[in-house]
């Protein structure tokens, strides 16, 4: 007897439920011949002994002189790149939708130009610029770099974000804002942006956790103290347990971004229960105060 048929794909019959059973063991057996393979590997040079993994649960002195510092000097290059990247890709989104040409044509060859470019170029640009035209400190000038670097390119990035986040919106919406009188900026500002804010957080998120992870290419060439740059001097003073210590910093990156990304579906299931449950009427007067100034609705139905 034949399965019955769905809207999107067939029911597999007993043949087939064989064939990927078959296929889901033997993939399953590969992943973990692999495992092995590599655990054998790393116990045979000895990188699973205690004694490497220790200090990182046993000596505080680790924490304090390497991975906090670290942490920290990655999270405020990261914080920093995020609170300029996002404000500035909303403008150069915005403005990319503009119908003045040259703010369109400018906006667009910003972003068209950083995007094309490699993260880690302008941070070396950005490093070699500031060495050359201003008296910033090379203690502190890797900082500026990886920020300058990570703002340039995720900017341009976010900014396609917003872009298309308000194009997907029904062109009626602009329409029922022009029906009662907003202007263009309050038609942004108050109608398109909070609608697209929710469907392009997603799609922020994911760029955001780009930018934590991208600190660490300032470390590997511009002599940046982030978490991944803590792995060399760790390693030397700990006896050669490089895997462990790329091991802990995986981790912590991992729950960094695992962070960011949690707050974010709460921001956005916040978002959305909050555009359900709202039902709040616009009264008249609500709406004299939002028209073009000097422009007045006509009388309604009530007010005849």
């Amino acid at each position: 007897m034949k399965s019955k048929p769905t809207v999107l794909y067939d029911v597999p019959g007993p043949r087939a439920r064989r064939r990927n059973l078959l296929w889901t063991l033997l993939f399953v057996v590969a992943i973990a011949a692999v495992v092995w393979w590599v655990m054998a590997s790393l116990a045979e040079k000895n990188q699973l002994e205690w004694a490497k993994w220790a200090p990182f649960f046993t000596d505080a002195r680790l924490w304090e002189t390497y991975i906090l510092p670290a942490l920290k000097n990655t999270v405020i290059a990261a914080a920093l790149a995020m609170v300029i990247a996002l404000p500035l890709g909303a403008f150069l989104g915005i403005s990319r939708l503009s119908e003045h040409r040259w703010l369109r044509g400018a906006a667009g060859t910003v972003v068209e130009f950083f995007r094309a470019i490699p993260v880690l170029i302008l941070m070396l640009f950005a490093d070699a610029a500031y060495s050359e035209f201003t008296d910033i400190s090379p203690d502190v000038r890797p900082l500026y770099a990886v920020v300058t670097g990570l703002v340039l390119y995720n900017a341009s990035v976010l900014a396609e974000v917003v872009r298309a986040g308000i194009l997907s919106l029904p062109s009626g919406q602009t329409d029922a804002a022009k029906a009662i009188g907003m202007r263009k900026g309050q038609t942004m500002t108050y109608v398109l942006l909070p609608q697209a804010v929710t469907a392009m957080l997603p799609a922020l998120v994911s760029q955001l956790v780009v930018i934590v992870k991208d600190t660490a290419l300032g470390g590997a060439m511009l002599g940046f103290s982030e978490l991944l740059a803590s792995v060399r001097p760790m390693s030397a003073n700990y006896g050669a347990n490089t895997i462990a210590c790329f091991t802990v910093v995986a981790v912590i990156f991992v729950a960094l971004n695992f962070a960011l990304t949690t707050f974010a579906s709460w921001l956005e299931g916040r978002l959305r229960r909050g555009k359900r449950s709202t039902g709040a009427i616009v009264g008249a007067g609500a709406v004299e105060e939002l028209a073009t100034p000097g422009e007045h609705l006509g009388p309604t139905d009530e007010t005849k």
